[in-house]
């Protein structure tokens, strides 16, 4: 008898159905949104100086886990709760051309299998943050809870209410700033606040405007975007392109003053800092253009994706690592 005939029926296809469910489950965590736990870490690199005094003899290698598993933390939170996101959304995500493929929407993970899943994201994001010490553990859980109650107030209710969306959004974003201040102990000033609440303003509403560009009509009359997410109803085309350029602008200003405030601390003939208004500015008035262009629907998908706005990025953070090196040389 061949070894064929004794296998168990079926059983040829349970492999490559065990790898597709588990493709299914990493892009169901949305691995490539970690990037916005690189948040969590703006505190500690920007205080990076007064963390090192504040913590004086501690092993500078368990004070960058600390700041890690802060950011690891909240990426494993944010995972559990896309997932639920997702789950609420699967109807309306099955309208969208590019969102109808997700794993629950196009019903590769069924509800259930979903529910453990973000369970387990976010009972393993707590197991992370346990590493911190008190009392900063503490405080870093907080700002993790708030971000998880806020993001199911935000998929149950807010969602739906114009305005609220988007200040729920930007509020995941300062309370991830908040939780990498918070695991090792730095008070977030008022400028990395600000700067923090309208770029994370300018994103969602970039998000929005970029959907009713990518999004077409639909045979009744109503805009994809709003037959995808029903509080496009309430925004206009008008409304939205301010919007966006209002927050835009704002967030320029808010660093602009920073960088000025910061002007005594990096004279080298002339405020060296200054030099990162450059690539900040081209990489925000960029976003503009290709989201207005319909060229992307997502900020996030933009920076993943386009090389110069990439590469604004990069020059950004090249210059801010370089120049208090370079002061201090």
């Amino acid at each position: 008898m061949t070894e064929s005939a004794t296998a168990p029926e079926g059983s040829e296809n349970a492999a490559p159905r065990q790898r597709s469910l588990a493709r299914s489950l990493v892009k169901l965590a949305r691995p490539v949104q970690w990037s916005k736990s690189a948040f969590v870490l703006i505190g500690p690199f920007y205080g990076w100086a007064g963390v090192v005094e504040t913590h004086e003899g501690m092993s500078v290698w368990t004070l960058i886990w600390w700041a890690f598993a802060a950011a690891f933390g909240f990426s494993l939170a944010s995972s559990g709760c896309y997932v639920i996101n997702d789950l609420a959304d699967r109807e309306t995500d099955r309208a969208h051309p590019r969102k109808q493929h997700r794993p629950i929407a196009s019903g590769r993970v069924s509800p259930r299998l979903a529910v453990w899943y973000a369970a387990a994201l976010i009972a393993s994001s707590l197991g992370l943050l346990f590493t911190i010490p008190a009392p900063a553990r503490w405080w870093t859980l907080l700002a993790v809870a708030l971000y998880v109650i806020n993001v199911m107030s935000y998929s149950m209710w807010l969602k739906h209410l114009v305005i609220s969306d988007v200040m729920s959004l930007s509020l995941g974003f300062v309370l991830r700033v908040m939780a990498g201040c918070a695991a090792l102990a730095i008070v977030p000033s008022t400028w990395l606040l600000n700067v923090v609440l309208f770029l994370s303003m300018f994103l969602a509403f970039g998000k929005r405007l970029g959907e009713r560009r990518t999004l077409s009509k639909t045979l009744d009359g109503q805009s994809g975007a709003a037959l995808h997410r029903k509080v496009q109803q309430q925004y206009t085309e008008t409304i939205l392109q301010m919007s966006v350029v209002v927050t835009a602008v704002a967030t320029l200003m808010t660093y602009a003053l920073y960088v000025q405030d910061m002007g005594e601390q990096y004279v080298r003939g002339f405020n060296l800092f200054w030099l990162t208004m450059l690539p900040a500015s081209y990489g925000l008035l960029r976003c503009i253009v290709l989201l207005e262009a319909g060229k992307y629907d997502d900020p996030t998908e933009l920076a993943s994706h386009d090389r110069c706005f990439q590469a604004a990025g990069l020059l950004f953070l090249f210059v801010t690592l370089v120049v208090p090196y370079f002061v201090i040389a």
